[in-house]
């Protein structure tokens, strides 16, 4: 926050937050805070309490300062008003020093304690204490943090795919599904830290399962598998004549550091020279983490550890996204360099930000080929190999250590790795057998996907839908979501389009299509009859038995407008509801003949009215631009028909990305209307 002391007087903007956590502080930010307040600055300093270095490792920062001792020291500098925020507000015990005059507040008030504290004139504080979520996920491993006996599952159906619970959360666990229906979210039950902040999203399909015990993954065929190490022949071992540099990349909390932590003992055990920095940053965000590893003869014939350009000689990919970028792309010697990656798609943290980003996984792959050359790049999925032959997906940048093993880029002997993994002494027997497993998918990468050959076959086949088979699986849905009639009146008013697309095109195509799937979405729109059908139809219930083997009970999050709670901005504010759902979803969806009708109590909202202007307006625009079509103007509307497909989410969600679209719409209408070209449309002839 120093430099907004000098800027301050120079610019029109009245406030900043400054964000500082807690190491930096101790070290050094606490003179930074006491230089405000002495200038008179207006600015708002969040102090994060996260129980961690985090920017370099996790490490317990010196002083033994508590959350108490922090607002005494910056009451004493001089600042009156201080703000804490905890997601247990009163958790602290009775008789704590706290300094006069501050004020307490649960982590759902963050927005409005931020809100106020802006408009104080001065230097104000904003304490907020939450351990590392990555510092808790591996304190349960060890069983030295509570673990909440609980986990959130999103019902995929009832899911929008709006990305609310994305920007409530900002958690990188919540990762896409393609479905039928569009992309919708899952959880990685893998990487999550139970915070539950992502079930404030505004939807009613998060659901926290107490007491379930996850499936794991069936490796009973497995022990029919010969010993990968059958027949393989033994690996070179990478020269040190010039010194060996590798980067090890990935995404913080998956163990890329232990990788470079198993190099660094291998090459002690067998006397040789060796350094490496971990630039952690950010990853203990979840975002990117490199390891650079040097090994030499001699710790003396190291004189740099950090690898520059075009110095690398092994590059281990285990994740696509940083694997591509410029920093590690820049260090590969093309033809020289061997680039191993995992090509499991991860999302990373844009993903949480955007609902609609997708990776550029075949540009990434290309820039990678491109820089080490097409014989020195290596491309495999060993998350679903790791997690087919071990039922863990952690074990899969072990595995990519292995295939570096047997492809000869590593400068140690593959027994002394395994050495050193069993002197780390963590999931010893999983991480030797998929160090094992990685060099078998270095040598017959075919025999270990033939393994598991229903995830790569889904991978890699293409199935050929036309738009009758698009619009059959859909006239089906509507008859149960409510009844035949509604199913013919959605296929009755698809039929000109398709005629017309038939006629001007030769067959019906990507216009068909996307008014298919866009006239669908209007017609079943998931209001409170359609959620209770979609969480009482058996769908839910198979979803919960392909990801739990078992569970004590399940916890429902909504909003039913009958509640009318409503949070300081006047939106709805959810509940959680319990057993008692499980006897009120089948009732309320019976209840689905009332839709429609005046006796639809549900119908006068807000949003079941634009719902419905949304798809009178859109039948029209259909008829319209069917009469409008012609070979020349099919792909612009085809993306036009598009347009509700992007109005996702369930109330002011929704409606904030209806407002959000309209502009654009009209504008492509408009250009559509007026671009007949002088002629009348094919279409319509």
């Amino acid at each position: 926050g120093a430099q907004w002391v000098g800027q301050a007087p120079f610019t029109t903007r009245k406030h900043i937050f400054q964000n500082l956590g807690d190491g930096t502080y101790n070290h050094s930010g606490v003179l930074a805070l006491r230089f405000a307040i002495a200038s008179g600055a207006n600015i708002t300093y969040k102090i994060l309490y996260n129980d961690a270095v985090a920017m370099t490792g996790g490490q317990t920062h010196e002083g033994g300062l508590t959350v108490d001792a922090i607002a005494r020291q910056v009451r004493a500098e001089g600042v009156e008003r201080i703000a804490l925020v905890s997601d247990e507000p009163d958790r602290y015990p009775a008789g704590t020093a706290w300094p006069p005059m501050m004020s307490f507040h649960h982590r759902s008030e963050m927005d409005a304690v931020q809100r106020e504290l802006r408009d104080i004139a001065g230097v104000t504080a904003l304490i907020y204490d939450q351990t590392c979520a990555a510092e808790k996920r591996r304190r349960r491993k060890r069983g030295s943090y509570p673990d909440p006996d609980k986990r959130v599952i999103i019902n995929e159906l009832v899911c929008e795919g709006c990305g609310d619970c994305g920007v409530k959360s900002n958690c990188v666990s919540i990762q896409p599904v393609e479905t039928e229906f569009g992309r919708k979210r899952r959880i990685d039950q893998s990487s999550c830290n139970k915070d539950f902040s992502c079930t404030d999203g505004f939807c009613p399909s998060f659901v926290t399962v107490h007491g379930g015990r996850i499936r794991k993954a069936d490796t009973s065929a497995l022990k029919s598998v010969p010993d990968p190490l059958a027949g393989l022949p033994a690996p070179d071992v990478a020269s040190l004549d010039r010194g060996w540099a590798s980067i090890i990349d990935g995404v913080g909390g998956t163990g890329v550091v232990t990788i470079g932590a198993i190099l660094g003992m291998a090459a002690h055990l067998e006397g040789k020279g060796c350094g490496m920095i971990d630039m952690a940053g950010l990853a203990q965000k979840g975002g990117a983490v490199f390891s650079h590893v040097r090994i030499a003869h001699t710790p003396a014939d190291i004189q740099a550890i950090r690898i520059s350009a075009g110095k690398a000689d092994l590059v281990l990919g285990c994740d696509l996204v940083v694997s591509g970028s410029k920093k590690v792309l820049t260090s590969v010697r093309e033809g020289e360099t061997a680039f191993l990656v995992n090509t499991n798609e991860v999302m990373p943290g844009d993903f949480a930000r955007n609902a609609d980003f997708s990776l550029p996984t075949e540009r990434l792959k290309r820039a990678i080929v491109k820089a080490a050359g097409a014989e020195k790049a290596s491309f495999f999925n060993a998350t679903v190999a790791a997690t087919r032959l071990f039922g863990n997906a952690i074990a899969a940048n072990m595995m990519m250590l292995g295939m570096a093993s047997q492809k000869g880029a590593l400068p140690l002997s593959p027994d002394s790795v395994e050495e050193a993994i069993r002197l780390n002494g963590q999931s010893v027997k999983m991480n030797i057998e998929a160090f094992r497993w990685g060099r078998k998918a270095a040598h017959d990468p075919q025999s270990v996907e033939a393994l598991f050959p229903d995830q790569h076959a889904e991978a890699e086949t293409v199935v050929e839908e036309t738009v009758a088979d698009i619009i059959d699986r859909r006239a089906q849905f509507l008859a149960d979501y409510q009844n035949e009639a509604w199913a013919a009146k959605y296929r009755d008013i698809l039929q000109p389009l398709v005629t017309a697309e038939e006629l001007a095109l030769g067959k019906a195509g990507s216009v068909s299509e996307a008014a298919a799937r866009s006239l669908f979405k209007l017609m079943a729109i998931k209001d409170e009859y359609e959620v209770a059908r979609l969480y009482s139809d058996g769908s839910f219930k198979r979803q919960l038995g392909k990801q739990f083997e078992s569970y004590d009970r399940l916890e429902y999050h909504m909003a039913p407008p009958v509640l009318g709670r409503k949070d300081n901005k006047g939106h709805p504010v959810k509940t959680t509801f319990g057993r008692g759902m499980a006897v009120l979803f089948p009732l309320l969806s019976a209840l689905k003949v009332l839709r429609g009708t005046p006796l639809d109590v549900f119908g006068y909202s807000a949003e079941r009215r634009l719902e419905r202007q949304m798809l009178s307006v859109f039948i029209e625009e259909v008829d319209q631009m069917g009469k409008l079509l012609r070979k020349d103007n099919a792909g612009d509307i085809a993306g036009f028909l598009s347009y509700p497909m992007k109005v996702k989410g369930y109330g002011h969600v929704k409606m904030a990305n209806f407002e959000a679209i309209l502009p654009e719409k009209e504008s492509i209408k408009h250009s559509i209307l007026n671009d007949v070209d002088g002629r009348r449309p094919v279409a319509a002839e």
